[in-house]
């Protein structure tokens, strides 16, 4: 699908130079990202707050911070 692909060349890219810039600040090599992505569609009949906290969550289920509120681009207007 030309959607699919359009997506993923975008997000390669994203993560491709992201990297170069963190690996760059940092003075290091190697990866920064996993392999791969992992998208979803939101549905009409879904929360968008419920899908927002999943989303900023992700920093405490990384073991990144312990609490939401130490990671600090954890705020969200749907919060």
């Amino acid at each position: 699908m030309l959607g699919e692909a359009a997506l993923g060349s975008v997000v390669g890219a994203l993560k491709s130079r992201s990297a170069l810039a963190v690996n760059g600040r940092l003075g290091r090599q190697g990866p920064v990202w996993q392999k791969g992505y992992d998208d979803h569609a939101v549905r009409g009949e879904e929360d968008p707050r419920a899908l927002a906290r999943y989303v900023v969550a992700n920093p405490v289920r990384a073991e990144l911070v312990e609490r939401v509120g130490d990671y600090p681009l954890w705020d969200a207007v749907w919060l």
